[in-house]
């Protein structure tokens, strides 16, 4: 998908805790030319994650508050404040541990680009992984909480991938919230209760490089869980 004067402007967002390993990749396999502005947001990183960032060519945020929510929160404010002339149309998330392909993305334009849906997500359960991209714990957990939104919210996803495009006006009308776990379902939660146009493409996954910090432990499977499950009931 080449660059164009009429597309619409795009930035990416990716929150980053301890990437510094994956975090270049992930910057280099964004197709050139296509986003305006690559944010990372180095979310109280105890490695080179920030310089390796900038080294990359992105704009590095720094949120010295833990939390996927919370990086993603403050990547939303600093786009969402610039000027006119160069604030974006819409925003992709994107994790930084390369588990995703950031060449991808034009797949998940597309819907939007064409006036299709206005939040596309990435769906990992409709493409191919990688055998043992994703632990028992995850596909369960994706399995329940899918589920749960098509019981109480009639919502038809199939996964919660972070890899995922919205329009920023989209976005800021549905006021995320959260700062921790539940960010990516309160995001699918909150458009289906609201009617937003949505749709799912898939996309591929791989093994992550690094550990994960979710699935990678009890306490943080857990954590996640109880708190994937909450944010469904809280926003019914």
């Amino acid at each position: 998908m080449p660059r164009t004067p009429a597309m619409p402007r795009i930035n990416v967002i990716i929150p980053a805790y301890n990437e510094e390993k994956s975090i270049a990749k992930v910057i280099a396999a964004i197709p050139d030319g296509l986003a305006d502005d690559i944010v990372v947001v180095n979310n109280n990183s105890s490695d080179q994650t920030a310089a390796s960032s900038q080294a990359a060519g992105a704009t590095v945020l720094q949120q010295p508050v833990s939390g996927y929510g919370n990086a993603c929160l403050a990547g939303i404010a600093y786009v969402a404040a610039k000027p006119a002339a160069t604030r974006p149309d819409i925003i992709v998330f994107l994790d930084g541990d390369y588990s995703d392909y950031p060449e991808e993305m034009p797949r998940l334009l597309h819907p939007i680009l064409e006036g299709e849906a206005d939040f596309v997500i990435g769906s990992r359960a409709l493409g191919k992984r990688q055998y043992g991209a994703m632990l028992p714990q995850q596909l369960f957990g994706n399995w329940l909480a899918t589920t749960l939104l098509r019981l109480f919210y009639n919502a038809s996803f199939t996964d919660l991938g972070p890899f995922r495009a919205i329009r920023l006006d989209t976005l800021l009308a549905l006021d995320m919230r959260d700062r921790t776990y539940g960010w990516t379902v309160e995001m699918q939660a909150k458009a289906a209760k609201h009617g937003i146009r949505y749709t799912e493409v898939p996309v591929n996954y791989r093994k992550r490089i690094g550990f994960s910090k979710i699935s990678g432990t009890v306490k943080g499977t857990l954590s996640a869980g109880y708190k994937i499950i909450f944010t469904i009931f809280k926003y019914m």
